[in-house]
């Protein structure tokens, strides 16, 4: 079986930890936890799983704290989940049956995987939030997270060639719609500062028409519609997001405040490239 070690990032997640860990038991060769200083349950019931390494670093953003999860690991290949996702039972058969060696001669450097979220009772099918291939089964050589915190994602660099697995990874997003607003309170104040940061001003026009526009891509073009409620509460949500992230920069820009409230001390905006 390919030697996989699985990197999960964590804060105050003790209520999603032990059945992540429990869903890549049978596949990881080793299990990093890389938390940033919880002050739940978190770090004892992580260090409860006889394969895990509880490691701690304070958050500087998500695609910084991904990256420097790779750099526990072991092994050259690498699986990354966040504390709210899963191996579906079938996903964990098929990287259980990845050959290393036809892996190796086929010169595939990563796998991506479909991704299917659960929210509001029932599994979100359309709207632009499934399949979501992703790559999270990777060589950590040839591959680095990137992206404009806290929307990451892994890139496989030229060298590398693809692949794709079946199976579902299952996210268990938000336990309910406050648990929604309130991350969407705390990503928008992230993409917000960082965007301020980079020199990135308010812009009227872009904060009137952007929310609409992002209403009708995820309800109508992307078929929102065919999830029912649920799939119209997302397409509003996704367009209150969208104009939360604007209107902050505008808090920002007018030196009302010098960063959002809600923003944790710990967290500094990404540097340019």
């Amino acid at each position: 079986m390919l030697p996989v070690s699985v990197t999960i990032i964590t804060y105050n997640e003790e209520k999603n930890i032990a059945d992540c860990i429990r869903s890549v038991e049978s596949i990881a060769d080793e299990i990093i936890v890389l938390d940033s200083f919880s002050t739940d349950r978190t770090e004892e019931i992580a260090r409860s799983f006889a394969r895990v390494r509880f490691e701690k670093h304070a958050f500087d953003g998500h695609v910084q704290q991904k990256n420097r999860a790779l750099t526990l690991c072991k092994n050259e290949w690498v699986l990354s989940l966040d504390a709210d996702e899963r191996l579906s039972p079938e996903l964990a058969a098929e990287i259980a049956a990845l050959d290393a060696a036809k892996i190796a001669n086929e010169g595939i450097s990563g796998f991506r995987m479909p991704r299917l979220t659960y929210h509001m009772g029932r599994a979100i099918r359309h709207g632009g939030w499934y399949p979501q291939r992703r790559y999270r089964l990777f060589k950590r050589s040839v591959a680095k997270w990137e992206g404009e915190n806290p929307h990451d994602y892994i890139v496989i660099d030229e060298t590398g060639k693809g692949a794709t697995l079946k199976g579902d990874l299952i996210h268990y997003s938000f336990v309910d719609l406050s648990q929604q607003i309130d991350t969407i309170n705390k990503f928008s104040s992230i993409v917000a500062f960082n965007r301020h940061e980079a020199g990135r001003p308010f812009q009227v026009m872009k904060t009137l028409i952007k929310p609409f526009g992002k209403f009708i891509e995820i309800y109508f073009f992307k078929a929102g519609f065919l999830d029912g409620f649920p799939g119209f509460t997302i397409a509003v949500a996704s367009a209150f997001s969208t104009f939360l992230k604007f209107a902050k920069i505008f808090e920002i820009d007018r030196k009302y405040i010098e960063r959002p409230s809600n923003l944790r001390a710990d967290y500094r905006a990404q540097k340019k490239k």
